[in-house]
């Protein structure tokens, strides 16, 4: 097949593409615009272990910016799309909407636009588990209203979900979301958590705990993310034309086993072999205090399930970041 892959630098972006690779037969053509939300380098030696490999090519540039993507997807003509490309991260939406604006709708849209005008067999997108507003109750179901986001990210990524599905009803694109919960692993994004406490551990700084280290996060290894993504463009939905429903779905990717940050943070300890001191703080706003995938459409539909247990994912994470960022290890 050939896949086309957005964000393909990027944390979840690079392991998909990698994945595609091991696997064999699939030629991957990766798009991305290496902005510096966080430092480029860790972009570029992502993107240099996949353009060391076979069948992998990269456009450099704004998907959200003129007929970029829709070029580069009527040259390759893609059997299916994997958007991962958006501008990520709960807290920075609260400094800088207008990024979220650029990359999460207007990109979304030139997205769109393309696969209408040449339709692959399946748009596979990045949604997110923010969506799950205030008054979700845990574990969090696709089929809940998600129509009161916590913050202006989570907003961008629901009106995904609705932007998509308006495509699937009007031009009969098959479609799928995937919410991803809390992803962490090897090469992983310097501002979330994983990272972010390992280098304080590391660095010998305190660990700022919002709402007292009592969140509860669904964490989730990458390579379970890389694996629901694969089965999610493997079986596109079909439509319904007697129920009136559209080619179109969302779907949980996440381990369905929460465990508090403190918990987290204890298991870290454990795979860096050092301790940490921290620093609790209030609650954050725009954070959940709590957050569990329900599994059960994703199992249903394309046979989702997580296998990486959260001290084996942390002993992997590890064994990458200890050496990566010269404290050590492997």
């Amino acid at each position: 097949m050939r896949i086309l892959v957005t964000g393909a630098a990027g944390f979840i972006g690079y392991h998909v593409c990698r994945r595609l690779l091991e696997e064999g037969g699939h030629e991957v053509l990766g798009l991305d615009n290496f902005n510096d939300y966080y430092p480029v380098s860790l972009k570029r030696d992502r993107m240099a272990r996949l353009t060391a490999r076979a069948n992998f090519s990269v456009v450099e540039g704004d998907l959200a910016e003129g007929d970029l993507y829709a070029s580069a997807h009527r040259t390759f003509r893609p059997d299916g799309v994997i958007h991962l490309g958006a501008q990520a991260g709960v807290r920075y939406s609260l400094e800088q909407p207008e990024a979220y604006v650029s990359s999460n709708l207007l990109g979304f849209t030139k997205v769109l636009e393309a696969v209408r005008r040449d339709p692959p067999a399946h748009l596979v997108y990045a949604s997110s588990s923010s969506v799950y507003g205030a008054g979700s109750v845990s574990p969090f179901r696709e089929d809940e209203a998600a129509d009161r986001p916590v913050s202006f990210y989570a907003a961008t990524k629901r009106a995904n979900e609705l932007m998509a599905h308006s495509y699937a009803h009007l031009f009969g694109l098959p479609v799928t979301g995937l919410r991803f919960f809390t992803v962490y692993g090897s090469w992983g994004r310097p501002d979330m958590a994983p990272m972010l406490f390992s280098r304080a551990i590391c660095e010998g700084r305190p660990i700022r705990l919002f709402n007292h280290g009592k969140n509860l996060r669904d964490f989730t290894h990458v390579d379970d993310i890389a694996s629901g993504v694969l089965a999610a463009l493997r079986h596109p939905p079909a439509a319904d034309l007697a129920a009136g429903r559209a080619p179109a779905r969302v779907l949980n990717l996440g381990h369905n086993e929460p465990v508090e940050t403190l918990r987290f943070v204890a298991l870290l300890e454990a795979a860096l072999g050092r301790k940490a001191t921290l620093e609790m703080l209030g609650p954050q706003p725009g954070d959940m205090e709590s957050t569990c995938a329900d599994l059960t459409l994703a199992r249903e539909s394309i046979g989702y399930g997580p296998r990486v247990s959260l001290e084996d994912g942390l002993a992997e994470f590890a064994r990458w970041f200890l050496p990566y960022h010269g404290f050590g290890g492997e």
